[in-house]
């Protein structure tokens, strides 16, 4: 005997949109700053970095780890967010399960950049840009939002 899926209530599909507003805004704020980051290496120019003891920014832009495959960090990082805006935004006119999956997907490629970037940061560079660990904790938002309105398991 096949049970057949319950509908979702009113309540959880409010839920889920505004998760998606907030993955959105989140996404927009990640673009925000990538550019800014981006815009700075294309310019030559150095990072606005006085925050406490996170004024490591500059030494971060300027090491070899900023390109990988020819491709700056930053601009990966542009193409990160941009992708994850339109998609989210896609979805809230949508609303598409394969679209939540797909966000969820890329959140985690997200996470795992950031993660490996910032251990770079901490032991290899030995210092830490608050540009880095803002779009880290951008990313790891989003993954977390993007887990809330497409859950792993469903409910029986």
């Amino acid at each position: 005997m096949e049970i057949a899926p319950r509908p979702e209530s009113a309540y959880s599909i409010a839920m889920k949109r505004i998760g998606v507003v907030l993955i959105v805004i989140l996404a927009f704020c990640g673009l925000s700053d990538s550019l800014y980051l981006a815009q700075h290496e294309a310019a030559g120019t150095p990072l606005i970095c006085t925050v406490a003891n996170l004024s490591g920014c500059n030494v971060v832009a300027a090491s070899q780890y900023t390109h990988l495959f020819g491709i700056s960090i930053a601009d990966y990082g542009v193409m990160f967010y941009a992708f994850v805006f339109i998609i989210a935004a896609l979805e809230l006119f949508v609303f598409d399960q394969l679209l939540r999956r797909i966000i969820q997907a890329a959140s985690v490629i997200g996470v795992i950049a950031s993660l490996y970037f910032t251990c770079i940061e901490l032991f290899v560079l030995h210092t830490v840009c608050i540009y880095c660990l803002t779009s880290a904790f951008i990313a790891l938002l989003v993954l977390i939002f993007a887990c809330f309105i497409e859950p792993i398991r469903k409910k029986v």
